[in-house]
């Protein structure tokens, strides 16, 4: 059975970790959400790769954060924070892609 992200989190947002890396947070609304997404396997460089339209190898880093419910993923941005161009300085608006995903749980 498929299950959105957004029916299985209570947050999803981005933000900078700095001028140069952005952070996805997931915090899934309870403990067997999380831990059935992390057993699941599924949520993967590859397909965060898909959803940003990047290399897998552009995605830094996935972290599974058991005492929060939570999953971190750090890949870098692709303008410098305030740079000419960079239409999201403080990287608060990249998390929408996330929101398309659905887990087979």
């Amino acid at each position: 059975m498929k299950h959105s992200i957004c029916s299985l989190a209570q947050v999803i947002r981005s933000k900078n970790a700095g001028p140069y890396e952005l952070v996805l947070d997931v915090l899934f609304k309870t403990k067997e959400d999380y831990l059935r997404v992390k057993a699941c396997e599924q949520l993967t460089p590859q397909l965060i790769a898909g959803l940003y339209n990047v290399e897998p190898n552009f995605i830094h880093n996935i972290v599974w954060f058991d005492p929060a419910n939570a999953v971190k993923i750090v890949m870098p941005r692709d303008i410098i924070s305030g740079n000419v161009g960079d239409n999201d300085v403080y990287g608060a608006q990249q998390h929408a892609p996330l929101l398309s995903i659905e887990f087979d749980l």
